[in-house]
């Protein structure tokens, strides 16, 4: 077959022929140029819509055709019924339906994919005939393709040349087809009327393919690929809710197939699937009758285990799981076959603790956790004189499922450990998070035993020199108790404080045994907050662990909640508390983020402190890196050390971020009047550094200045400040707007906004401190406009921090929209462009400031006129955006500015969008002006119901789109 020799000029202009159908398909799969590939495309999908399609996809058919060419003739068929269906006459559904049949009997030996391609042609054309016009089609369907009398069917089967002498052939296209129809009948968008209809229709022929199915999988003749069709056949159809107690007898000869290695994968998903349906419930004598069958495969389960058998053990408790997890309660509540269960549920506990380390030696002992988290709730759930009866006889069982979860948590030898890959270990990490979930659970269960039974045994490994314990078992004991006090509230546990107790006693030479040692300290942070006296035996260990880099995320990390929970009783331990912090933060120990958080801890811990004390300790604290910036200062920028300015900026945020003396104040006073106040004669300790080295930072800017990080570093500085701080930080407002205005007009960094953003939310009460905020606005908002006049789109993080601001402003500190040196008018315009960009945040944004700018309309004449003289344009760009301009994600955006337009202004909305909607093909042409109509009075009806403006503004865009009824109105 030979290309054309323009290809993309000519396809555009071809006739379509079968030539010119398989010249294009040569195009597609052969020439090297993308976009003679994508005019390809584009071509064949026209070709398919067009109304020859019905013709020659036929002759595409034709035995002496290749392969691609034979799928894309079937392909088309299936196009054309599946979505033109309405195109081809009445009076041709009949030869429609034989000719493919034929084509099917003709293609049952292959290829392959022609053959499942023209079988889901004939399910989508059974979708449209079910049940009127083709009341039994599987009895049709296992009529044309016997054997036997090839003329009873008028030609069709002999037509179907050499077909007949292969059965098997035959017979596994038949099966194909049955496999199909429900998978067709799955992804077609079908109304709910008509596809409750089909799947009662299709439920019933279910009667008559399950004998048929059944009796394929007993024979003796049957060869695997029958079987296995049969398999996939079944599995195909228990997904239409077909009833359990006519497939029970089906289901139960499938365990025959889990003995034949050719078949055990594919009767292990026919099993699960079967079983899991929902609706099996209504059948519990057939769920009962498949406990033996279950249990009668703990043999080959253990045999597996033993031998290494990944592959058989995983399909196996795959199938126990299904079984009990799907319908524990069902069972339970067969009293008199408790024993069955109960050997189910042993049957499951085996596979959680199935031998080797998970990833690495096997992959099942995963699958059986969230069983046990039903079969509990189970349990739980039962009237408490029955729920007794079953906590006699499962909680032994699942204190053994503690002990069986525990070993599984054990680490390997290191040795092993080290040769395991990167993704193995975050695999085994997240398992071990998966059991830790699993043993905070179990708690509600077991209660204060467990705790018990884990303290007497991590005691017997501690204090008993007769036992021979490896770091494992203490780890995975101590990774029991961090489990469950992590979560659940431990301070009334008597076994607490012989824990902290026994914790000093463990070598923490182990690596990943003082990983688990430090967690567990962080765990019980609360409890140690309750009882002070204990601290002492526990923070040298913390310390020890601090100045280890191996140890830098678990130390680190519990000596952060250890300051923060028992801030208040810290002091007699503030001094090697510092010392050590300090001395692994001089010597660079840690890597950046976990030096965030110790100066969180420390912030935590200072704040507790008498305030005379404080500042001699941050100075100390701060002093070195402070020294250290001023020398990088000194330098000029350069790529190696920027990384050292970013992170002493971000250290001193995060120490910032937590030091707050006023709210422990606030915390040890109670009722006492709590909040500083800007009159206080002295100044807040962050106040006094900020102003020491506010020359520094500035020194930083004059040379970092077209750096977004940097400047980003030290707006996250002063806005962690301002968090902290809030009206405290009242001294430093007048040199941070002036910094603040000099660095944006040299250049514009969304940081700088979102930090004024801060500021006015926090001061807008404070006229004495609003004077130089509203200066620094003003040029803000004059350097912004000039951004916008220039062309904004390569900025929406500057589009979208200006309209947060001043969506701020209108919320905080409306009036300021009444000086003379705010554009409102050109304001106005910024919100239009920037409801234009594709981004959610800055349309978000925008619309935020519409919603705050709407409804001060009436009080403020600023606003008012240029909404008087362009509102229509806003209104013009939001149905334009609602209509296809923008995402359809953000459409609930946009129904918030029509929604607040409607409360606020609705005589001129309704002007607005009578005058735009008036437009033909606006804002699309799918909707025609009934519809705009529709829309439009639904809209102006609606003034207190946001939730319903949403719906109908979601309605018109998808009407606007042409989804209106489709899946994606479903999902959307």
């Amino acid at each position: 077959m030979e290309p054309a020799a323009n290809p993309g000029k000519d396809l555009v202009e071809l006739e379509l022929t079968v030539e010119n159908v398989e010249s294009a398909l040569h195009q597609l799969y052969y020439d090297p140029e993308l976009e003679h590939k994508n005019l390809a495309q584009k071509w064949l999908t026209q070709a398919q819509a067009s109304a020859q399609a019905w013709q020659f996809c036929w002759a595409l058919l034709s035995p002496d055709k290749l392969p691609e060419i034979q799928f894309f003739g079937a392909s088309t068929l299936h196009t054309k019924i599946s979505h033109h269906w309405g195109d081809l006459p009445t009076d041709q559904h009949q030869s429609l339906r034989m000719q493919l049949l034929s084509h099917i009997l003709r293609f049952s030996s292959g290829p392959k994919m022609v053959l499942t391609r023209l079988c889901v042609a004939v399910a989508s054309l059974a979708l449209n005939l079910i049940p009127q016009a083709w009341p039994q089609p599987v009895a049709d369907m296992v009529r044309v393709f016997q054997p036997e009398k090839p003329e009873a069917e008028g030609g069709v089967a002999g037509s179907a040349v050499g077909a007949e002498q292969d059965p098997h052939a035959r017979c596994l296209a038949l099966l194909e087809l049955f496999t199909v129809l429900p998978e067709e009948f799955h992804s077609s968008r079908l109304a709910q009327a008509r596809r409750n209809q089909l799947r009662e229709a299709l439920a019933g022929e279910w009667a008559v393919l399950c004998p048929l199915l059944r009796q394929l999988l007993q024979s003796q003749d049957s060869p695997n690929p029958v079987k296995e069709r049969v398999l996939r056949c079944l599995s195909s159809w228990v997904g239409l809710d077909v009833p359990l107690g006519e497939s029970q007898g089906l289901v139960q000869d499938c365990f025959t197939a889990l003995t034949n290695p050719e078949l055990f994968d594919t009767a292990v998903e026919t099993i699960v699937n079967a079983i899991s349906q929902p609706d099996c419930q209504r059948y519990t004598d057939a769920l009962v009758n498949f406990m033996p069958l279950v249990l009668g495969l703990h043999d080959q389960l253990k045999a597996a285990a033993q031998d290494g058998d990944m592959e058989t053990s995983h399909g196996i408790c795959r199938i126990a799981v299904a079984l009990g997890e799907t319908h524990s309660r069902v069972l339970l509540e067969q009293v008199e076959h408790w024993q069955e269960y109960l050997a189910l549920v042993n049957m499951i506990l085996f596979c959680t603790g199935i031998p080797g380390h998970y990833p690495v030696s096997e992959t099942t002992s995963s699958l059986t956790l969230t069983f046990w988290y039903t079969l509990q709730d189970d349990i739980l759930s039962f009237e408490e004189e029955k729920q007794a009866v079953y906590l006699q006889v499962y909680r032994p069982v699942y204190f053994q499922l503690v002990d069986v979860l525990l070993q599984k948590s054990h680490y390997p030898s290191q040795e092993e450990y080290a040769s395991w890959s990167s993704d193995d270990k975050e695999q085994f990490r997240i398992y071990r998070v998966d059991i830790s979930d699993t043993l905070m659970y179990v708690y509600e269960m077991l209660g204060a035993e467990l705790l018990s039974n884990l303290y007497d045994r991590l005691g017997r490994l501690l204090m008993d020199p007769e036992q021979s314990s490896v770091w494992q078992d203490t780890e995975a004991l101590l990774f029991g108790f961090q489990s469950i006090a992590e979560t659940i509230d431990v301070n009334y546990s008597d076994v607490i404080p012989g824990l902290i107790g026994l914790i000093p006693r463990i070598n923490i030479s182990n690596v990943l045994l003082a990983d688990t040692v430090m967690y567990t300290i962080g765990s019980l942070a609360e409890w140690l907050a309750d009882h002070p006296v204990m601290l002492s035996g526990i923070l040298p260990m913390v310390l020890q662990g601090l100045a280890k880099a191996e140890l830098s995320v678990s130390s680190v990390s519990t000596l952060k909640r250890i300051c923060r929970e028992c801030r208040q009783d810290l002091s007699p331990y503030v001094h090697d508390i510092m010392t050590v912090s300090q001395d692994v933060l001089v010597k660079e120990i840690h890597k950046s983020s976990q030096c965030m958080w110790l100066m969180q801890a420390l912030g935590f811990l200072l704040s507790a402190l008498p305030g005379e004390e404080i500042l001699g300790r941050l100075h100390s604290l701060i002093t070195p890196h402070v020294q250290r910036l001023d020398t990088l200062a000194q330098q000029e920028p350069n790529p190696s050390n920027k990384p050292s300015v970013i992170h002493i900026l971000g250290m001193l945020s995060s120490l910032f971020t937590t030091l707050d003396v006023n709210k422990q104040a606030d915390s040890l006073e109670g009722a006492a009047p709590g909040r500083s106040t800007p009159s206080q004669t002295t100044h807040n300790p962050i106040v006094v550094v900020l102003q020491q080295v506010f020359p520094l930072i500035q020194n930083i800017l004059s040379k970092w200045l077209d750096d977004s990080d940097v400047v980003e570093a030290v707006c996250g500085l002063f806005e962690k400040s301002v968090r902290t701080l809030l009206h405290d930080f009242g001294p430093m407002v007048a040199q941070l707007n002036e910094m603040l205005g000099q660095i944006y007009s040299a250049f514009p960094q969304a940081s700088a906004l979102d930090l004024t953003r801060q500021m006015v939310h926090i001061f807008a009460g404070e006229e004495h401190h609003m004077l130089s905020i509203k200066g620094l606005i003003e040029v803000l908002t004059t350097t912004t406009l000039t951004i916008f006049e220039q062309g904004p789109r390569d900025h929406p993080d500057i589009a979208e921090s200006f309209m947060q601001l001043h969506a701020q402003i209108l919320k905080r500190k409306p009036d300021l929209y009444l000086s003379d040196h705010l554009d409102v008018k050109a304001l106005f315009y910024c919100g239009i462009l920037s409801l234009k960009f594709p981004e959610t945040p800055t349309v978000k944004s925008a619309s935020l400031f519409f919603t705050e700018m709407l409804p001060r309309c009436k009080d403020m004449s600023p606003v008012g006129e240029v909404l008087q003289r362009d509102g229509m344009l806003l209104v013009e760009t939001i149905l334009q955006a609602v209509g296809g301009g923008s995402p359809r994600s953000l459409t609930e955006h946009f129904s918030e500015v029509l929604f607040s337009l409607n409360r606020h202004c609705p005589a001129l909305l309704s002007q607005w969008m009578k005058e735009t909607l008036q437009t033909p093909g606006f804002p699309s042409a799918q909707v025609s002006m009934e519809q705009k109509d529709t829309f439009s009075q639904q809209l102006l009806r609606e003034q207190s119901n946001k939730r319903h403006v949403k719906d109908i503004v979601k309605e018109f865009s998808l009407q606007c789109r042409g989804l209106q009824g489709t899946g994606y109105s479903a999902d959307y």
